[in-house]
């Protein structure tokens, strides 16, 4: 407006990502899953093309509009310049990129990690890491290499393309621009057959989102995590505080000589006034590993293990 003054315009936007994946992922078709993936994408690279970075992207703030039948990001309020620096990190740990956890700044391949989260979200219908509690227990397990178990009747495309945004080095996932390219070869290909040549073949999947923890995206604090590796395999902000013993080698185990390097670390924390006592977690044995959910060993260290645990393919592209 010529005089100064500005309006705002606010669309209306009928459901969530996770909502809509709870009421419609049985009835959805590969075709429509790529859709909202491609969308997705779209929407990080308008975001990353201004040089930001989201820094909090999960399921619960990708919005649908039904009136413009389209995929939106929202919850810019930690959106921001790729040179902001932060002290915490902030987000639904399930979605937060492993380097991030282990102390890192957000980067671009930051959000990269996130996409990969959320194309498996679309694949399985549920949001990944579903049956882990977020805490130091999860939180060592991404870092270690954990995740989410690969839907068998992925297309194989797609699941490779999500293996390359979750590895662990954010330098070799994809940059906005390439994951662009790719999602939208893979995006036409799949708009241009006939809807029944991919009727979905995932069975149907027993949805239980009740759990808060799903929902929020929180402020967390990891201090001397481990580095990240691959393994072979959000309305409210709250504040956790994860302090782990700078002297940790001290809980290393007398096995350690066999060549299981193992530590116990128990430390107390608080959250809500109530005090948790850390599991044991191992270094390179990982445990409490959900039964559901793989490890992708970095191939400098574990190759051969990678090779013989490799899922295998769903769907090929002709």
């Amino acid at each position: 407006m010529t005089n100064g003054s500005y309006m705002l315009v606010i669309y209306k936007m009928d459901i969530d990502l996770r909502k809509y994946l709870q009421q419609y992922h049985n009835q959805l078709t590969w075709k429509e899953r790529i859709r909202i993936t491609f969308e997705i994408t779209n929407a990080l690279n308008s975001i990353h093309f201004e040089k930001a970075i989201h820094r909090d992207l999960h399921s619960g703030n990708i919005l649908y509009s039904q009136y413009n039948d389209c995929w939106c990001i929202s919850d810019l309020g930690f959106c921001g310049p790729a040179n902001k620096s932060s002290t915490s990190i902030y987000g639904n740990l399930p979605y937060i990129a492993p380097e991030v956890i282990d102390g890192r700044e957000y980067t671009y391949a930051s959000d990269i990690y996130s996409i990969a989260m959320l194309m498996w979200e679309i694949s399985s219908g549920q949001p990944p890491f579903i049956n882990y509690e977020h805490d130091y227990d999860l939180a060592i397990n991404i870092i270690n290499g954990v995740r989410p178990k690969i839907v068998s009747e992925t297309p194989l495309e797609y699941k490779n393309l999500m293996k390359k945004c979750w590895d662990a080095d954010p330098l070799k996932r994809p940059d906005i621009s390439t994951l662009m390219k790719i999602i939208r070869k893979i995006n036409l290909y799949y708009q241009s057959m006939p809807d029944e040549l991919f009727q979905q073949e995932i069975d149907n999947l027993e949805a239980n989102y009740t759990s808060k923890r799903l929902f929020i995206s929180k402020v967390h604090n990891f201090e001397n995590l481990l580095e990240s590796r691959n393994s072979t395999e959000a309305s409210h902000s709250k504040s956790y505080d994860f302090n782990i013993p700078n002297n940790i080698d001290d809980f290393h185990k007398s096995n350690e000589r066999n060549s299981v390097k193992s530590s116990k670390i128990i430390n107390t924390f608080r959250d809500d006034e109530k005090e948790l006592i850390l599991r044991k977690t191992k270094r390179q044995n990982i445990s409490n590993i959900d039964d559901d959910d793989e490890m992708y060993n970095n191939p400098n260290l574990h190759s051969n293990e990678q090779d013989e645990l490799e899922i295998p393919d769903g769907k090929f592209l002709k």
